[in-house]
C-alpha cells in the first residue's frame, strides 16, 4: 500500500534570520516499494546551524533548491524491505532529511549495530556524538589542533554538541580548556564536562575577557562562531598557535557586505599563527575508527553528549530557527515518531 508520509521543504531564501515563512510543511504519497527497495519510518531527524548556507545558496556543497526537502541526518526504522541487505526491524541511518518515511535503495544507509547503542549510547548518537557533529569535534581538534599536554585550548560556541565534545577530548589529551557559551547556565553546564573555565560572550569585552581566562595565551582556538570572536581570539593567541574552523554561526545570517572579516591579519606574521577549516566528509574513510574510539570513551564515561529533543515533525523548523536564538544545549533533535 502507499505510504502517507510528511516533509518540510523550502519555500522562499531567507534573507537575514530564517523565518518560519520559509519552510512549507508537505503531505506526499510514497510509493510501494520497488525491487532492491526499502520503506524506512524516521523516529529522530537533525537540524543543523550547517544548513543555513545552503538556504540561501552555493555552501560546501550546492544551494538547496526551493521546494526541495531540507537536508538532515535522521534514525529510523526499515518498515518493508525488498533488499537482502535489510530486513524489516533494522534500525539504520541516512540523509533523507525533515521526513517521516523515505523510500531507498540502500545506497548511504547504515545499520546501527544494537550491540554498540546500549547504556550510556543511545541510537540517537549515530546523527550526533558519533555522527557529523562529534566527527567534527574529532577531527578537527586532533588533526589540525593537534593538542598536547598543558596546551590551552579555547572554545566558541561550547555548550553546542560541537564544542561540547571538542573540549571534553581536549582534556583527554591533557590540555587546559576555557569555554565561551552565550548564558551563565550554559557556561555551568560545560564546566560540569570538565572545561576549566568559561565566560558568557554577551556583554563582555571578547579580547579582554578572554586574555583573563587564558592569561599566557591561547595555543588552538577552535571556532564554531567566527565574526568579533575570531578577530579577539587572533590577538591572544601564543606563538605557532593554531585556530581550528568549524563553523560561523554570527556569519550565516549576514549579508555579504555586513561580514565582519578577519581585521588583524598582521598577527600570522608576528605569532606565525595557522589557521584552517575543514569539511569532516573529507575523513570520511576513517569515520568508522573514530566512532568505534568515541563510542569507547562513552562506555567508559570519559565522553558525555546532550541532546535537545522536541516532539513531533510539526515542530522541525521552528527548532531550526531557534538554533540562531542560543535556545538549545546539546545537539538539537527532532522526535518524529
Amino acid at each position: 500500500m502507499p505510504t502517507k508520509a510528511k516533509r518540510w521543504v523550502l519555500a522562499s531564501r531567507p534573507d537575514g534570520k530564517p523565518r518560519a515563512e520559509n519552510f512549507r510543511l508537505e503531505g506526499v504519497t510514497l510509493p510501494d516499494i520497488g525491487e532492491h527497495e526499502i520503506l524506512i519510518r524516521t523516529e529522530y531527524h537533525s537540524v543543523d546551524p550547517g544548513m543555513r548556507g545552503r538556504l540561501s545558496g552555493d555552501s560546501y556543497t550546492a544551494a538547496l533548491p526551493v521546494g526541495e526537502t531540507i537536508d538532515s541526518a535522521m534514525v529510523g526504522v526499515v518498515e518493508a524491505s525488498n533488499n537482502e541487505k535489510f530486513k524489516p526491524g533494522d534500525r539504520v541511518t541516512g540523509g533523507f532529511g525533515w521526513v517521516t518515511h523515505a523510500v531507498s535503495n540502500g545506497r548511504g544507509v547504515q545499520k546501527l549495530a544494537p550491540e554498540m547503542f546500549h547504556g550510556k549510547l543511545r541510537p540517537t548518537a549515530a546523527i550526533g556524538v558519533l555522527g557529523v557533529p562529534g566527527l567534527t569535534s574529532y577531527f578537527g581538534l586532533l588533526e589540525l589542533g593537534a593538542p598536547k599536554e598543558g596546551d590551552t585550548v579555547l572554545i566558541s560556541s561550547a555548550a553546542g554538541p560541537v564544542g561540547a565534545t571538542a573540549g571534553q577530548i581536549a582534556k583527554m589529551k591533557g590540555a587546559r580548556v576555557v569555554g565561551i557559551a552565550g548564558s551563565q547556565a550554559k557556561c555551568d553546564y560545560v564546566t560540569g564536562l570538565g572545561f576549566d573555565a568559561c565566560f558568557s560572550y554577551r556583554g563582555a569585552d571578547l579580547r579582554a575577557a578572554i586574555k583573563e581566562h587564558c592569561p599566557d595565551g591561547v595555543d588552538i582556538y577552535f571556532d564554531n562562531v567566527g565574526g568579533e570572536m575570531l578577530d579577539a581570539a587572533i590577538l591572544n593567541m601564543k606563538e605557532h598557535g593554531r585556530i581550528v574552523i568549524s563553523g560561523q554561526v554570527s556569519e550565516y545570517n549576514r549579508a555579504d557586505d555586513e561580514l565582519v572579516g578577519i581585521r588583524n591579519v598582521t598577527r600570522f606574521i608576528t605569532h606565525r599563527l595557522r589557521m584552517e577549516g575543514l569539511v569532516v566528509f573529507d575523513y570520511f574513510k576513517r569515520f568508522r575508527e573514530a566512532q568505534a574510539e568515541m563510542a569507547g570513551w562513552i562506555h567508559e564515561g570519559k565522553l558525555v553528549y546532550t541532546e535537545d529533543v522536541s516532539e513531533g515533525i510539526e515542530g522541525s523548523a521552528e527548532a531550526f530557527i531557534g538554533l540562531f536564538e542560543g535556545e538549545n544545549l546539546g545537539r538539537r533533535l527532532i522526535k518524529v515518531s
